[in-house]
Formats: C-alpha cells, structure tokens, sequence
C-alpha cells in the first residue's frame, strides 16, 4: 500500500446528531484525534474529512462505522467507549466487532446497563453463557466479579436457577479472625462486602434483605460450602488464588444437578501463608483438558476502573518480572470453546 497521504470524506446520516458522534464541545472527536495522531480529522456540518497514511485512514473510517451502529442503537457514545474501539480495532479478534461488544446487554436496573466493555470481557460472558463451570482469571479492575454477579442475577430473573451463592475464602490478610472484635458474621462481612456492593448494584437494595432470608441468595464464607450438594443454583467462588487445592476441590464437588459456577480470581494476589500452593494455580493444570469447563484469562487491558489502574498493574508484573530476573512470559491464550 502506497504511504502518500489520502484523504476520505464520510456524510454522517441526517438521522445521526452530529453531537452525539462528535460529543459536547467536540470531547469525542479530540479522542478520536489522540487515537490518530498523524491523521487529520476534520468536521464540518455532517460531514467528516479524513487525511493522513491510507492504512491510519482505513482504520479511523472503520471507528467511525462502529461508533455509528452503537449510536443506531440508542445508546451513548463516551471517550472511554471510543478508546475501548480504537484498541479493539488496532488488536481484532476474530468474530468480535467493538459495536457488538459495546451493545452487549448484559442486565438492566434502575435505568443502569451493564455491558461488557472489552473483547475479553465479552468472552468471557458468552463462556458463561457456554459452560457449565467456568473461571475468569486476571487482575483486579477486570471485571471478573462483578459480571459474573450480572450473570447470576439475569439467570435467576429468567428462572433459570432459583438461588444465588456467593462464597470467598475468609483469607487473614494481616488480621486474625479471632482478634477481630464482634459476632463470626460481622468478623466475616469484611471479606464479603465487595459481593454486596455489586449485588446493590443489580437488585433493588430493599428487596436485597427479604431475597437473602428467603434463601434465594445466599453470601458466605467458603468454609459453609462444606458437605452440600448446590442444585438449581448459579455459584461463585471470588478470590479463588486464596483458596487451597483442597479447598477448591471440595468447592467443585458441591455442583449439582441444573447448577452453573463462575469461580474468579488473581493468581498474582495470593494472601495465603507462605508454601500453600493455591488451588487456582493447580486447578488451570488439572482442568485444562476437561469437557464443558471454561478459563478466560483477562489482562490490564481489560481493567475497567480508572486508567491509572491499568498503568499500575503493568508497572507491578514488570517489577515481579525484573525481581524475579526472569523474561516476562507471553499473555496466557483466551480459551471459551467446549474441548
């Protein structure tokens, strides 16, 4: 392809607000910019002029393309959904167009949607979809938990489960359970109160306390999985690094018949003492090969919190890496398919 600059004119359809794609006081339009360093976009009434390399050209007419199928759909465009495009664009995978991934719904509650936001989070929700037992690895921020909470609380909507189970590993992280002050549930709420606040998220709050006394869902350390048989249930396990082998064995023996897992986790955060192999590591070994389990491997890519988080969790593994004085190994393949 020739490198001489090209230049390209798009007519945005009338039906289209230009401020919806462009954004207030030009917001979108200065990502797009910044996405593009060397291209010059220009706006003037409905239409756009794009000039720079044909190859910078061709993929910022293919932003523009997506952007429009996500506003034809009713919803907003944002900078961060933009830049969300632009990298799925410049890294594709097959089959997963960023309009497709950014009009995903997932569940909708008091005038919230949530969605994926990435091609690994999308992925990650179709493995949901697919499997009987999945896990969902990778950094904080990911998004881990709280769309596998979104997954449990559409399944129960839609009867397909009649409860949830939400369970961690009551890990001492720096403080013993025995010294802290308060009753066993109020020692333990600390460890659980990240699935509350994303349950808050997807159920009305005030019905929250009448659907946990009814049983229909239930948060509780791990150790309370013990000698149960899960039926008709959409199971949890978050923080699973923090579990032992022989925790996470007996954690998967609970599921029973018309149950789904979702069993998440940072195999870089373990807070286990010193020696205990955690079973999350063992587990990627031992499944790998089984029929109908899933693992979905995120990375600082797909962490969805404030950018810096990112930035940080990059800046912890090289860290890792140099004190380790290893080479840093290549990012683990995305695997969603039935073997």
């Amino acid at each position: 392809m020739s490198d001489q600059p090209t230049e390209h004119r798009i007519v945005v359809p009338a039906a289209v607000p230009m401020v919806s794609l462009l954004g207030p006081g030009d917001e979108l339009l200065r990502a797009m910019e910044r996405a593009f360093p060397g291209t010059d976009l220009h706006a003037r009434g409905n239409e756009l002029t794009l000039r720079g390399s044909p190859g910078e050209v061709a993929l910022a007419e293919r932003l523009l393309d997506e952007l429009l199928a996500v506003l034809r759909t009713g919803q907003p465009l944002t900078v961060d959904a933009v830049e969300r495009s632009v990298a799925m664009l410049r890294a594709p995978v097959a089959g997963s167009r960023p309009a497709e991934v950014l009009t995903f719904n997932i569940l909708s509650n008091r005038g919230r949607t949530i969605r994926p936001k990435t091609v690994n989070q999308k992925q990650y929700v179709d493995a949901i979809d697919r499997h009987t037992i999945v896990f969902g690895i990778g950094p904080a921020g990911t998004g881990k938990t709280y769309l596998a909470v979104a997954k449990a609380v559409q399944a129960l909507q839609s009867k397909q489960v009649t409860r949830i189970l939400l369970t961690r590993p009551a890990v001492e992280a720096g403080e013993r359970l025995g010294f802290l002050p308060g009753t066993l549930y109020e020692k333990i709420d600390p460890y659980l109160r990240p699935l509350y606040d994303a349950l808050h998220d997807m159920i009305d709050p005030e019905s929250i306390p009448r659907l946990m006394e009814a049983g229909t869902i239930e948060v509780a350390p791990l150790a309370y999985m013990r000698g149960r048989t899960l039926n008709d249930a959409f199971i949890i396990l978050d923080e699973a690094q923090n579990t032992t082998a022989e925790q996470m064995k007996m954690f998967l023996t609970r599921l029973g018949f018309g149950s789904q897992m979702v069993v998440t986790g940072d195999v870089t955060q373990t807070d286990l003492p010193g020696g205990t192999r955690s079973g999350l590591t063992e587990v990627q070994h031992i499944l790998d090969e089984v029929e109908d389990v899933a693992f979905c491997r995120l990375s600082s890519a797909d962490v969805v919190r404030h950018r810096l988080v990112s930035d940080i969790v990059d800046a912890y593994h090289r860290y890792d890496v140099e004190r380790a004085g290893v080479p840093a190994p290549a990012p683990a393949p995305h695997r969603s398919g039935r073997r």
